[in-house]
C-alpha cells in the first residue's frame, strides 16, 4: 500500500485528492494546523480514512515529525495562504507560509530521504497567478513570470525552490502550474463560490443582492476534481517535470455571474449585482488562459467538466445547502 501525505488537507484540492488517492488504495495522511482547527471535523466526517497529523508550514520541526510519522511515498504540498485578496493585507504571512513553507517541506523530505535511503516524490501546487501581467497568451511552462500580488510572488518562490531542490539534490520534485479550478467545495471567500452561494440565496429569498469587485478580468476555469488527477499523474512519471494544467478557455467574471443566475432561473442578473470598489485588487490580473498541451501529451490528462457544467454544479449544490438552512 502506497502512503501519501497531503498538506492543505482541509481545502478544496486536499479533499478531492484524498478521495482520489483513497480510491487508488493509498494510505492517506493529512497535515492539520492547530489543535482546534475548525475544519478538522469536516475532514473527519467526510474522509474518515485520512490519518490527521499535526504540523505547520511555518515550523520545520513539526514538518520533520509529520514526514517521519507518515513515511510517505508521495507528498502533495497544497497548503498555502491561498486567498489572493488576503495576501495584500497579510503579505508577510503569505510569504512565510506560501513561499518559505515550500522550502521547509522540501527540507523535511530531504532529511527523511537521507536518513532512510528513500526517494519521496513531491508535488508543489504552483499557480497561474505567477504569470500575473502576462507576457504571452496562452501561457505555458516557458512563459516568464510577472506576479501581481504577494500571493503570486510567494508562489514564484515556491515554484523556483522546487526546481532548485530537484536540480541540486536530485529529488523527484514536480510543480503543477494550475489555472483557476473551482468546485462545490470551494471556500465562500473565493469569488466563484461567493457568486453561486449568493445566487442560491437570492433565488430562495434569503438575500437581496450581491456586491462584487471588477467583473472584467478573464480566467481559465476548470473543475478541481479533474485537476487533482493531473497532480497524481505527475508523480507517476519516470522523470520529474513541471506542467501547466488548464482548459485553454477564458471567461469573464461577468460571464460566470450571468451563467450562475441563468442556471437558477434568474435572467435579469444586473438587477441584483452591484460593483463595490472595496473588492478591487491593488494590482489586477486581467487575463489568464493556459496551454495544457504538455500535460495532455505526456500525462494523458484530459479535463472532463466544462465551464457550463462547473457553474451548474456549484449553483445546484448551494441551492441544496441553503434550502436546508
Amino acid at each position: 500500500m502506497k502512503r501519501a501525505l497531503i498538506t492543505g488537507i482541509t481545502g478544496q484540492d486536499g479533499r478531492f485528492l484524498a478521495d482520489l488517492l483513497h480510491d487508488k488504495g493509498y494510505q492517506v495522511y493529512g497535515l492539520l494546523k492547530g489543535q482546534a482547527n475548525p475544519k478538522a471535523e469536516l475532514v473527519r466526517s467526510e474522509h474518515p480514512f485520512v490519518d490527521l497529523v499535526e504540523g505547520d508550514l511555518t515550523d520545520l520541526t513539526s514538518l520533520v515529525r509529520a514526514v517521519e510519522i507518515a513515511a510517505p511515498d508521495e507528498v502533495y504540498n497544497l497548503g498555502a495562504v491561498s486567498f489572493v485578496a488576503m495576501s495584500f493585507t497579510q503579505a508577510e504571512l503569505t510569504a512565510n507560509v506560501t513561499g518559505v513553507g515550500v522550502l521547509r517541506i522540501l527540507e523535511a523530505i530531504r532529511m527523511f530521504d537521507k536518513a532512510h535511503g528513500s526517494t519521496t516524490r513531491f508535488y508543489q501546487a504552483s499557480s497561474s497567478e505567477m504569470f500575473g501581467k502576462v507576457r504571452q497568451t496562452p501561457q505555458n511552462e516557458l512563459t516568464p513570470f510577472y506576479p501581481r500580488s504577494p500571493y503570486g510572488c510567494a508562489k514564484v518562490y515556491g515554484h523556483d525552490i522546487t526546481v532548485n531542490y530537484r536540480e541540486s539534490y536530485d529529488m523527484f520534485a514536480c510543480s503543477g502550474i494550475l489555472f483557476n479550478h473551482e468546485s462545490e467545495r470551494r471556500g465562500l471567500e473565493f469569488v466563484t463560490r461567493k457568486i453561486t452561494n449568493a445566487v442560491a440565496r437570492i433565488k430562495l429569498g434569503l438575500q437581496d443582492g450581491l456586491a462584487l469587485g471588477n467583473l472584467d478580468p478573464r480566467r481559465d476555469w476548470g473543475y478541481a476534481g479533474d485537476y487533482v488527477e493531473a497532480m497524481w499523474l505527475m508523480l507517476q512519471q519516470d522523470e520529474p517535470d513541471d506542467y501547466v494544467v488548464a482548459t485553454g478557455e477564458t471567461h469573464e467574471v461577468r460571464e460566470f455571474v450571468q451563467k450562475a443566475f441563468q442556471h437558477a432561473g434568474i435572467d435579469d442578473w444586473e438587477r441584483y449585482v452591484t460593483t463595490d470598489p472595496r473588492f478591487f485588487r491593488p494590482a489586477e490580473v486581467d487575463l489568464l488562459v493556459g496551454d495544457a498541451s504538455k500535460a495532455e501529451d505526456k500525462l494523458g490528462w484530459k479535463r472532463k467538466v466544462g465551464f457550463d457544467e462547473l457553474v451548474a454544479r456549484m449553483v445546484d449544490h448551494d441551492l441544496a445547502v441553503e434550502a436546508t438552512h
